[in-house]
């Protein structure tokens, strides 16, 4: 179970940071165009803070456990994209965009495995 977690982490670590650099570095109005729809309702700097945070959660999810500083830091960094996946889904069903509400569930579902598994029998 320790490599599916792993393996589960890395893929959650490559995602968030590749949608946490896209927040950051694209305008928004670039996000827009690019069908990211809901950046219209949040202004630039919260699109960028939420990019901002999606990055940490990334750096959080392997580093700490590659490095083995800190290690309690992978599960709360999987909690904290449960939060924010959370958030997510409640903004997707709002606007009542069901594609991006199913792939919020998975990550969502995927992060919880990872904080359970970190947080109880497969610690560090």
């Amino acid at each position: 179970m320790n490599v599916v977690l792993w393996i589960i982490a890395g893929l959650l670590a490559a995602a968030f940071l590749a949608a946490g650099l896209m927040k950051v570095v694209q305008p928004r109005a670039k996000l827009a165009e690019s069908g990211l729809g809901w950046v219209n309702d949040y202004t630039d700097i919260q699109v960028k803070l939420i990019g901002a945070v999606e990055v940490l959660a990334a750096i959080g999810l392997t580093l700490p456990a590659l490095l083995d500083i800190a290690p309690i830091l992978v599960p709360l960094a999987a909690t904290g994209l449960v939060i924010i996946m959370v958030g997510a889904i409640v903004v997707h069903a709002r606007r009542k965009e069901n594609q991006p509400l199913i792939a919020n569930v998975v990550l969502l579902i995927l992060a919880a495995v990872v904080a359970w598994g970190r947080f109880g029998p497969y610690a560090f």
